[in-house]
């Protein structure tokens, strides 16, 4: 979501307008109506969120199923 905000409104609800940015949305900053600043979420900020997902992923512990027991779900699935 993009949305418009006056410098003065900007000023005073910064911590929210982060907190939203944080939550990916972003705000163009007018002053007396005229754009002059966007702010949008960090590029680095979502790459270290990708990269703790994938960390969290080979983490999580792993589950092997033999080729018979794939080979039932598989069959079970088809009726």
């Amino acid at each position: 979501m993009h949305e418009e905000i006056g410098s003065y409104e900007a000023k005073t609800k910064l911590p929210e307008i982060l907190r939203r940015v944080d939550s990916g949305e972003s705000f163009t900053i007018t002053n007396r109506g005229t754009p002059v600043a966007d702010i949008v979420p960090s590029r680095v900020g979502r790459r270290r969120s990708v990269q703790r997902a994938i960390e969290h992923i080979l983490k999580a512990p792993k589950h092997l199923v033999s080729d018979e027991a794939l080979f039932e779900l598989k069959e079970s699935g088809r009726k």
